[in-house]
């Protein structure tokens, strides 16, 4: 005993806070004491008091030895320890089910501890803010705290301070609501709304789909509650994206949609706009501007979404980022994103994880966000047992140790609480939170299936259920709150106005669909195709542009870089000061500096763009010494813009959503994203599909997203090849998008400035070069940049129309073996044609080529792709002239290219030999 008698000289209350600092942090313990408790641990766990694990008998006796008062300390501390990393499985927050059984549990006995010790008092008490406590007390404490209708996920958070924030968070009224008798009748009046407009649906609207919020109604007073707090914490953006799950009450009753134009969308009138195509009614964004009950006001959007339930959620940051860099650069907190999922979708869809992984990165994070679950334990027919092998569907949030709170959706107050305390979270640390309300979803997945055929016994206890305004009504009934009549006036008042607004949408013929984020897009009109056809000046003062030249061919003399970054940049003050021929990467830099002078931001993020995928850009060059980051284009005179540049994680799909939304909510910034090589895209494909071909037919969503793919055949292999350019042609239509294919730098240069210089906006997609970046005849002269302008087709300056006898149409690097090819052999009888613009397609300038060449009976369409692959099926789409031409690529193939270099450079050769051979 002599051994550890210095335990007995101190209060038993030292060596609790000791512990229990030892248990979060033990390497903030002082060394002799750290291992004092390992040696106690061990010794409990051989003694078969806690979960059995080895341990040596040498270390056991910390244990056996210690004085009784002190071990029983250190056991009621394990046992608050226990609740604070397990309790969150023992709660009652499943409100239709009976929960999974979980061992061990928190009975005192797995800790060493007996009903003989429930009246004893200790000093562990002090660790949850009761001071000294019986163990019965300290139980109850923290049965209130951890294992009622909240259920706390945050023991694995790693950094001190965020632990005992929400420590000392949960010790308040032991986690549980203290709310006014007003702000409970606020509660319960935004429930009533939550309930009533979606039973007012199911009368009026019989079998119609309106995927209710019936099961998890107080989702409605809480993020009520929480733009009303956010709005006094500074908050004065809100952006919110959510899946179709409760999305018409969520507009209704938080965004303050009018019920009139909704019930509109359900009558399936028509549309006021002729050219739109209109989407479902829960699929459609919005924005408004409410002034909370203290008057501020606060700019609320809630993004459009397909069914692609997740996808929004990249969206939804991007669309934060922009409002945060544009408006809000020195506090990214007054832009609040939140992203509400379904729990199908967030355990199941790979970019939630995407985005998660985003949330703490330079390019892409947002200062945190909320994610609420609604979670109605099944997705379309499957049970969640057949939907994840995790714990929760909220373990992804466990990658960045973002706190998650698992809330019983029945109990209102509790679920305000827990928005609330997500919310100072966020605000305080700038990090991610979760939020898992669970409940139930009452009718099946789209009020017209039968949800009994494959839940029976789970829809035979929701058809007994209350739901969660007449709980709450009932508890606020018997605490003297209110009374029946209160409860009966508020439905029939706000039925009574659902009335009014159905009545007024039935005398209006058509329904009109409201673009969100008007106040960005004020000045911008929408274009149809004739006004994508029209020229654009993009020229620029050649003395200006000399200045932007010097900034970016000079680097600070007073640090030390790479010599081959010095060599570099050398390089490019020769080509633009000596040799006047500007090479791709300058063309591309000199289009980012003229439009930052001009006002714009420039943003370019993918994978390696600071330097770019082939090293040609070094948009960003780095000291040797201390790696400092140098932009050169942030560095230009006089009033600029801002330019960032990002190298981004290895995610496509989460990235370009990403920067879809932020081009979305800032039109004046030129938003690029960069394929590391061109068909790499297609991990965005949903992306594609849903947002940038469509958003403006769905959705009225205009949208300048920039896309750069490197495309191009020299015998890398089929995944270094072809960007699918056939994909995105295939998409086209009408007017929804820019797809071009470039060949000089003056031409890149000039398509940027267009994007920028019209007063409407179109994605635009580039098949970019690999080989080109450095090939000696992909220059132009700065009088071609400053002065030029794009050119959807580009006629060959070599060609002497009168001995031509082949026209050949062609895009892309193509044109450079074709043109090699046609020097080696001395040919003057064939003319090259580049297509710089596949879409739309300059069909007038192709056909006044034909003319100029009128003496060619030959016309070649020419391409390196194989057939199927590849412009050829849309140029034969969109040219009738194209189906008599005489073709010559590849065969149709399934691959896009062949691994072999040998196979490869005989394919291409017999291309090129093709359209050569003219028939007789």
């Amino acid at each position: 005993m002599d051994q550890f008698s210095f335990l007995n000289a101190a209060h038993t209350s030292y060596f609790a806070d000791l512990y229990d600092q030892y248990l979060k942090y033990p390497d903030s313990v002082e060394p002799s004491w750290r291992a004092f408790f390992q040696g106690f641990d061990l010794g409990l766990e051989e003694r078969g008091d806690i979960e059995a694990t080895q341990a040596n008998t040498s270390n056991s006796k910390s244990a056996s030895q210690a004085p009784d008062a002190v071990l029983k300390e250190f056991q009621v501390i394990r046992l608050i320890d226990g609740y604070r990393a397990r309790g969150h499985l023992f709660t009652k927050t499943n409100p239709v089910r009976e929960r999974r059984k979980y061992v061990p549990t928190l009975d005192i006995s797995n800790f060493g501890l007996s009903e003989q010790d429930l009246d004893l008092k200790f000093n562990a008490g002090n660790i949850i803010g009761i001071g000294e406590a019986s163990l019965r007390d300290i139980i109850t404490h923290l049965e209130r705290i951890y294992c009622e209708a909240i259920g706390v996920e945050y023991m694995y958070v790693r950094k001190p301070e965020e632990i005992q924030w929400i420590q000392d968070k949960l010790n308040i009224n032991d986690n549980h609501p203290e709310f006014s008798n007003d702000q409970k009748k606020h509660i319960l009046k935004k429930l009533n709304e939550a309930v009533s407009f979606e039973s007012f649906l199911h009368r009026k609207y019989v079998g119609q789909k309106r995927f209710s919020l019936e099961g998890n109604e107080s989702l409605i007073p809480a993020l009520d509650a929480l733009i009303e707090n956010a709005a006094e914490q500074g908050v004065e953006d809100f952006v919110m994206g959510m899946a179709h799950r409760g999305r018409l009450s969520t507009l209704t009753n938080i965004f303050g949609k009018s019920a009139k134009d909704i019930f509109s969308e359900f009558d399936g009138k028509d549309y006021e706009q002729e050219v739109f195509d209109g989407d479902v009614k829960y699929h459609l964004g919005w924005t408004a501007c409410r002034k909370t009950d203290s008057g501020k006001e606060i700019n609320l959007n809630i993004a459009p979404n397909p069914s692609h339930l997740e996808t929004v959620g990249a969206v939804v940051e991007g669309i934060t980022r922009a409002k945060q860099d544009r408006h809000h650069k020195d506090d990214f907190s007054k832009v609040l994103p939140i992203v509400v999922h379904g729990d199908a979708a967030i355990a199941g869809q790979g970019i939630v994880y995407e985005i998660v992984q985003m949330s703490q990165l330079d390019g892409y994070k947002t200062n945190g966000t909320i994610h609420i679950v609604v979670n109605n334990q099944i997705g379309f027919t499957t049970n969640y047992l057949d939907g994840r092998s995790s714990t929760y569907c909220t373990d992804v949030a466990k990658v960045t140790l973002s706190p998650v709170l698992h809330v019983n959706a029945d109990d209102a107050e509790a679920v305000v609480h827990a928005m609330l305390f997500a919310l100072d979270f966020r605000m305080r640390f700038k990090r991610d939170v979760f939020i898992d309300l669970l409940g139930y979803r009452k009718y099946g997945h789209n009020e017209g299936d039968e949800p009994r055929f494959t839940q029976p016994k789970l829809y035979k206890a929701i058809s007994k259920h209350k739901n969660p305004l007449e709980i709450y009504a009932e508890k606020l009934k018997s605490q003297g709150v209110i009374d029946d009549s209160y409860v009966t006036k508020l439905e029939q008042d706000y039925k009574n106005k659902l009335e009014e607004n159905l009545e007024d949408s039935r005398k209006e013929d058509k329904t009109e669909i409201t673009a969100i984020m008007k106040d960005e897009w004020e000045g911008f009109n929408y274009a149809q195709e004739d006004e994508m056809m029209t020229p654009v000046d993009t020229t620029y003062d050649l003395e200006k542009l000399t200045e932007i030249a010097e900034v970016i061919t000079e680097l600070p003399k007073d640090k030390k870089f790479l010599r081959k970054i010095a060599k570099l940049i050398e390089a490019r003050k020769t080509m633009y000061f000596e040799d006047n021929k500007l090479d791709w990467a300058m063309g591309e830099l000199l289009a980012y500096g003229t439009l930052l002078k001009e006002g714009y931001d420039v943003r370019m993020t993918g994978q390696d763009v600071e330097r770019g995928t082939f090293s040609h850009r070094h948009a960003v060059v780095k000291v040797e010494e201390s790696e400092e980051e140098i932009l050169l284009l942030n560095n230009l005179k006089g009033d600029q813009g801002d330019f960032y540049i990002y190298n981004s994680l290895l995610s496509e799909y989460a990235v370009v959503g990403f920067d879809y939304g932020y081009a979305m909510a800032s039109p004046k910034t030129l938003t690029i994203w960069e394929a590391q090589f061109g068909d790499f895209s297609n991990g965005a494909q949903i992306m594609l599909d849903q947002y940038i071909s469509a958003a403006e037919d769905k959705w009225k969503l205009q949208n300048g997203l920039v896309m750069l793919l490197p495309h191009g055949y020299e015998g890398q292999g089929a995944e270094h090849s072809s960007a699918r350019m056939e994909r995105y042609l295939q998409l086209c239509a009408k007017d929804n998008m820019y797809v071009a294919d470039c060949t000089t730098p003056a031409n890149l240069y000039h398509l940027f400035r267009r994007q920028m210089k019209t007063d409407f906006r179109k994605p635009l997609i580039v098949f970019t070069p690999k080989s080109l970046l450095r090939h000696p005849k992909v220059v132009s002269t700065k009088e071609e940049i400053a002065n030029g302008a794009f050119q959807m087709t580009i006629d060959d300056v070599e060609a002497d129309a009168k001995k031509v006898k082949t026209l050949v149409f062609c895009t892309g690097k193509f044109f450079y073996d074709l043109t090699a090819e046609r020097d080696d052999n001395k040919r003057d009888d064939i003319a090259f044609v580049r297509v710089e613009q596949l879409f739309p397609l300059p069909v007038e300038e192709m056909r006044n080529a034909m003319k100029k060449y009128s003496n060619a009976k030959d016309v070649v369409w020419a391409q390196e792709e194989p057939r199927n692959m590849g412009a050829y099926s849309h140029i034969l789409m969109h040219l009738d002239e194209a189906k008599s031409f005489r073709v010559c690529s590849r065969r149709p193939y399934g691959a896009p290219a062949a691994g072999s270099s040998v196979r490869f450079k005989k394919r291409h050769a017999k291309v090129i030999e093709d359209v050569f051979t003219r028939p007789e």
